[in-house]
């Protein structure tokens, strides 16, 4: 059974209430000792949940789980759905319909190289102090959470870059900002080799 963040502060609560009182029994509440022992029952408790948590959510969050799927995710096509139970689109990876990046079917560990240095990359040039990514990094620039999804690349970017597919317009786009201009506030040509920019793409 799955606990959301207010049951789990719930039961913190109770639990150190329950203990604290048992341990404080027959001591005024005016009593110094009174307020020092139940600090010590709320730290140790809360120390306590703390760790189940952080084990709870790296087992939540190990690549392969429904959070974080393989790796070789990108060799797949993904799109997004509304979920009505969350009240939030979620993603759809579609294992039965496959869309290579840059023509290529990656393996599972060619594929986390790739991820790791697109992440790097875009670590590497700041490129949150302007965009945002999965909900973290600023407001200036276009959200690159969903990016990949915007039909813009296909309606408009594909014919002006002369690309063949989206990832290929992207990395045109990227390497050249100031040639295939869209927006008022333009992204910085920041100089960097083609295949960093698949990277960043496959990222």
């Amino acid at each position: 059974m799955d606990f959301g963040w207010l049951e789990i502060t719930v039961a913190s609560l109770v639990l150190t209430a329950v203990i604290g009182a048992i341990w404080t029994r027959g001591r005024n509440w005016l009593d110094p000792v009174f307020w020092k022992r139940f600090a010590i029952v709320g730290s140790l408790v809360m120390f306590i949940f703390l760790w189940i948590l952080t084990f709870d959510t790296l087992a939540k969050t190990r690549i392969g789980t429904d959070r974080v799927p393989s790796p070789t995710v990108i060799n797949y096509k993904i799109t997004y759905k509304y979920d009505a139970d969350k009240g939030y689109y979620m993603p759809v990876i579609h294992k039965d319909e496959k869309e290579p990046l840059f023509g290529k079917e990656y393996t599972e560990e060619e594929a986390m190289k790739l991820l790791v240095k697109g992440k790097l990359v875009i670590q590497s040039r700041a490129c949150m102090d302007c965009h945002t990514l999965l909900g973290n990094g600023a407001y200036y620039a276009p959200d690159l959470t969903k990016a990949w999804l915007d039909p813009k690349w296909e309606k408009i970017m594909i014919p002006a870059t002369q690309s063949r597919t989206k990832e290929e317009a992207m990395v045109k786009f990227l390497m050249h900002p100031d040639k295939y201009a869209t927006w008022t506030r333009r992204i910085p040509n920041l100089g960097i080799t083609e295949s960093k920019y698949q990277n960043i793409k496959a990222f």
